[in-house]
């Protein structure tokens, strides 16, 4: 796997509007307002949120839902097709973050959500070392698929993925949990915000709302994973 220009992440100053979770609804959706500005971004995750739009909402929506999806990247179910995708596309890091963005982003998909001021918010955030890409590529170098994410200690936060061939988006998490596999492993998270059929078959599991909040600050008190600490 290749990596290409994976930054120290630079310090952020503390954010001004602070998540409280102890004020939160019974609801997926726990806030609307604010900026994303990257200290408010980074302090929304390390409360256990994140921001996504609604088209009939105008400030932002901030969620935290109450069957959080999880990976833990030590329980990564590679099937047989899976392993056999594996050998036959490339793997890299932060090549292409905004293209894979951008392919996520598309307004065709179904359910597509990125908005320009999010897509803006997250190419600030790799421009800062806090936002990463795991990029596919078939054997003629095409992007063919990939995810992107937050990387906060041992805390993955994936946003998006996509995939233009079959397994391409599988391929890229079985290479991110690639790179969360060392001594830290089995505490690691992968955080995939809601739990579906398809990413259930992957090994990912649904955990309430208040366990994903009491397991978050020891794993954001973990290193970053050696990939993402730059050098």
């Amino acid at each position: 796997m290749r990596c290409h220009d994976v930054r120290v992440p630079v310090p952020l100053p503390p954010p001004r509007w602070v998540l409280d979770p102890a004020s939160w609804p019974d609801d997926d959706a726990v806030a609307v307002g604010a900026d994303l500005e990257p200290a408010t971004v980074l302090g929304a995750y390390r409360a256990g949120a994140f921001p996504m739009p609604l088209d009939d909402v105008a400030p932002m929506v901030w969620w935290s839902p109450e069957r959080r999806g999880v990976l833990r990247p030590d329980r990564l179910h590679r099937s047989r097709s899976l392993r056999r995708s594996i050998r036959r596309l490339k793997t890299r890091v932060d090549t292409a973050f905004e293209r894979v963005v951008a392919a996520c982003a598309a307004p065709h998909r179904d359910g597509a959500w990125i908005s320009e001021d999010i897509r803006r918010a997250y190419v600030r955030l790799h421009g800062l070392g806090w936002a990463h890409s795991v990029e596919t590529y078939d054997a003629d170098d095409h992007l063919v698929g990939g995810l992107y994410g937050i990387a906060v200690g041992g805390l993955f936060a994936g946003e998006s993925m996509f995939h233009l061939v079959p397994d391409a988006s599988k391929v890229a998490l079985a290479a991110l949990v690639d790179l969360l596999d060392d001594e830290h492993v089995s505490e690691r998270v992968v955080d995939v915000q809601w739990c579906t059929p398809h990413l259930a078959s992957l090994g990912v599991e649904e955990v309430p709302r208040a366990d994903y909040l009491a397991l978050l600050p020891a794993v954001l008190d973990l290193p970053l994973p050696a990939a993402f600490a730059g050098s």
